[in-house]
């Protein structure tokens, strides 16, 4: 395990709102990323974002410390003052090796999420991991890593309780817009159709909220949503100018500045006056603080979530151990087919050296003996040749991984 290494930032040490500053926006992750690669001779690399933490996932056999992890951001160019920097690096977690897996492990069966036996870590693990690998970011080494990172977390959730009557931020902030008594017909506006405002939109559709509008920077993916809503779809452009009202904003999106600022929130408005509702489950806020300083709002963010997140781990406790052992055994079972699967890597090479021994052989060094037997003669050498060199490329790979189960 020796090549694995993560560098983490998380709600453990980081205030929700300030991980926002570390969020890379979408569009140009890629080519970050890409860059960075190089850079930093980086064989394999992934990204992970969510509302609760900024990963990442290298394969390299180069010390990752705390140095490294700076020179690291600022190569990704992302606008942090030194202060942030300075911030940001002190309160960063790095893992290695085995403790770099456990880690993955942990996060992928939620134990280390702000609400614990939520899935949906898991599913935005696995998107960002596939984000990466089209991109040609990562390779083998980290393709194993996720298969165990994946099988360890359904092992967790269906053989333990941890997720039994799910929880998740997203079910919390509806918890909370419920104590509100929105009404059914609440003129609700949804900004991001990403997989965070599916899920509170399922709940919304299910409590029968019938009235929605959505917006995305990608008109098709509004319409989706908006489809599967029976709302109308907008691009992000037509919040400037929308002006039907509303009761209720649901807002995530991957941007990186707020969304709603104190001009578009007027326009929004209408004329009305009353109190309305905003949920924001984006890192950072698509909210401008000044529209809380300026309005009347009930405020729903995940920083505000929290509290009910503490009485989750607590009535979760239990389960956490039938997990850390479900995590243990994996881990356990994972390094020997890490090893065995080195050693494949390694003898890829074997077959085609053999062919050129026996090329060799018959053509170089032996070629006027070959030339000199009668046809018979040169078949049956070549039948015992061919058969030896099927039984030779076996040879050493039985070997190896008869060494590695003893050493085991």
């Amino acid at each position: 395990m020796k090549y694995l290494k993560v560098i983490a930032f998380t709600h453990k040490q980081i205030e929700l709102k300030e991980l926002g500053k570390l969020v890379i926006c979408q569009e140009n992750l890629t080519e970050k990323l890409q860059l960075a690669q190089k850079h930093f001779d980086i064989p394999e690399l992934f990204y992970l974002s969510t509302c609760n933490r900024v990963e990442f996932v290298m394969a390299t056999s180069q010390p990752v410390d705390k140095a490294f992890a700076q020179q690291f951001l600022q190569h990704l160019s992302i606008g942090l003052c030194p202060y942030y920097m300075n911030t940001f690096i002190d309160a960063a977690s790095i893992y290695e090796n085995q403790d770099a897996l456990n880690h993955l492990l942990r996060t992928s069966c939620s134990l280390e999420s702000l609400v614990v036996g939520e899935k949906e870590i898991l599913a935005q693990l696995r998107k960002a991991y596939e984000s990466c690998r089209e991109a040609g970011l990562t390779g083998d080494y980290l393709r194993m890593v996720m298969s165990c990172v994946v099988k360890t977390a359904k092992e967790v959730y269906t053989h333990t309780a941890i997720s039994r009557n799910p929880i998740s931020v997203v079910s919390l902030a509806y918890r909370k817009l419920k104590e509100l008594k929105q009404c059914s017909n609440s003129r609700v506006l949804i900004i991001g159709a990403g997989e965070t405002n599916r899920n509170i939109s399922k709940y919304l559709q299910k409590h029968k909220y019938s009235n929605f509008a959505v917006f995305n920077r990608t008109l098709a993916n509004a319409q989706s949503l908006a489809t599967d809503l029976n709302g109308e779809a907008y691009d992000l452009e037509a919040l400037k100018t929308y002006d039907k009202g509303f009761d209720v904003i649901i807002t995530c999106t991957s941007a990186t500045q707020p969304i709603i600022t104190p001009e578009i929130y007027q326009t929004l408005l209408n004329g009305e006056t009353c109190r309305k509702t905003i949920v924001d489950l984006a890192i950072p806020n698509d909210t401008a603080p000044e529209i809380l300083e300026q309005y009347p709002v009930n405020f729903i963010e995940v920083n505000s979530l929290n509290e009910i997140a503490k009485k989750n781990l607590q009535e979760r406790y239990q389960e956490l151990v039938h997990a850390e052992r479900i995590i243990t055994q994996n881990i356990e079972e994972f390094l020997p087919l890490l090893k065995q699967r080195r050693i494949e890597v390694a003898m890829r090479q074997v077959p085609e050296k053999i062919k050129e021994i026996k090329h060799k052989a018959l053509n170089t060094v032996f070629a006027d003996e070959v030339n000199s037997l009668d046809e018979q003669s040169r078949e049956i050498l070549e039948k015992v040749i061919n058969y030896m060199e099927k039984k030779y490329i076996s040879v050493p790979m039985v070997m190896a991984k008869e060494i590695l189960i003893n050493n085991n």
